[in-house]
């Protein structure tokens, strides 16, 4: 008998998300490749075996039944590296004040920015670990990370660079973003501060990350502008994304689809033109629920349309001083109760096609032969739970290429033992 490492077995459901090696569309959201009592093993941090009945000597056997197995969350866009909690916005927002008028009272991104210029390596680093254990805790194995709170060159290399360390030293894959066009620094014009990007940030980039980002919307960057930051990224091998179509439809969706983004985030006011042309590239749609849950808004991304025209859908935190959260569990739930995606749709956004959206699918995503053992172990009977029941921490156990997490101990333990 062939021995494993580990083997789960007893699963009330596996979730495998087997299939096609690329971003799911349409009704192959709702495929999640269910094992009923299914068994997964695992050796040398890679999955064995996934079926069911599985015979195996293992060092370590897991019992999950009435449990729900699936594969680690991941999240494909997070603002991971940052100082400055904005707490104090949130009375403003109660009292109506706009994000602009948050601005002039010295909030918004430019106080995040300061403090962040200001904050000492050792200080980013133990802030970043608190978020990164805080998301292994509740189920994320694989996020990515964007810049954009340096606004500097020597800032977001800076950044780049605790990006770098913290993907060495903490559990959690980290995936890079340079997202040096963020916003455009009070000290600069627009059209100089693109030229500042192009020319002196975007070379010195080169091996610290994989992919470049740009805020194309009104009053940040243009269409124009921001395509001239992308093609600069690309010729230097960052595939591009886009923050798209956030607050106004500002044609970030069809620059996505004509420039050939991997993804475009956010996408709440992109014209059904814009996302039929996302669909046929296969730009894959990031939506970020909690953005406009935190900022009290009533209109979300149209989850539903994107799924029936075509767009491959993924879902991410948006994690950021403006939007805290590091619980991709609740990211599905805002899926499903105020996108009226599917759990099943959900789930598949949460795992698999967020893994598409930062090129980790082949690795990462789904539970099958060959692939890096990132598990959760679910303390509910079957995948509907995770929307259905809300405010506490579903996740049980976490495996991460192979190795089971101590969780109690992660939690207990303070950051700076990382350091």
């Amino acid at each position: 008998m062939e021995k494993a490492d580990i083997i789960i077995k007893n699963a009330a459901e596996l979730i495998t998300l087997q299939g096609p090696n690329r971003a799911r569309v349409k009704h192959e959201m709702n495929t999640l490749g269910i094992i009923k009592r299914g068994s997964i093993a695992i050796k040398d941090g890679k999955i064995l075996d996934v079926g069911k009945n599985l015979r195996y000597r293992a060092e370590e056997t897991i019992d999950a039944s009435g449990k729900t197995v699936m594969p680690g969350f991941v999240d494909p866009h997070t603002h991971l590296v940052f100082a400055g909690s904005r707490e104090f916005e949130l009375d403003l927002k109660l009292k109506g004040f706009s994000y602009l008028d948050i601005l002039k009272k010295g909030g918004g991104i430019f106080y995040t920015v300061n403090k962040t210029r200001r904050a000492s390596e050792t200080d980013l680093i133990k802030q970043s670990i608190k978020r990164l254990n805080i998301m292994l805790l509740h189920g994320t194995t694989t996020c990515e990370a964007k810049t954009g709170y340096g606004l500097n060159t020597d800032a977001e290399l800076r950044i780049l660079g605790i990006q770098k360390k913290l993907n060495n030293i903490h559990k959690i894959d980290i995936i890079s973003t340079f997202l040096g066009a963020h916003a455009v620094p009070q000290e600069y014009s627009p059209d100089e501060y693109v030229n500042i990007v192009v020319e002196e940030m975007l070379p010195k980039t080169q091996g610290m990350a994989h992919f470049c980002d740009v805020f194309c919307e009104q009053g940040v960057f243009t269409t124009k502008q921001s395509k001239i930051i992308l093609e600069a990224g690309k010729k230097i091998g960052l595939t591009p994304k886009i923050h798209a179509d956030e607050i106004t439809d500002n044609g970030g969706a069809s620059l996505a689809a004509k420039i050939g983004a991997i993804s475009a985030d956010h996408l709440l006011m992109s014209s059904i033109n814009g996302l039929k042309q996302m669909a046929y590239a296969g730009v894959i749609g990031v939506l970020l629920p909690a953005t406009p849950f935190s900022l009290m808004q009533e209109k979300y991304a149209p989850a539903r349309k994107m799924i029936e025209i075509g767009v491959p859908v993924a879902l991410a935190t948006d994690l950021n001083p403006n939007c805290w959260t590091e619980n991709m569990q609740f990211i599905t739930q805002l899926a499903c109760l105020k996108m009226r995606m599917t759990p099943a749709e959900a789930i598949t956004a949460a795992t698999f096609n967020a893994a598409c959206s930062i090129g980790m699918n082949n690795k990462v995503g789904s539970l099958e032969k060959e692939k890096q053992a990132d598990i959760i172990i679910l303390d509910c009977p079957n995948h509907k739970h995770l929307p259905y029941h809300l405010g506490i921490n579903l996740v049980e156990t976490v495996i991460k290429k192979g190795e089971i997490i101590n969780l109690s101990k992660l939690q207990a333990n303070p950051p700076q033992k990382y350091t």
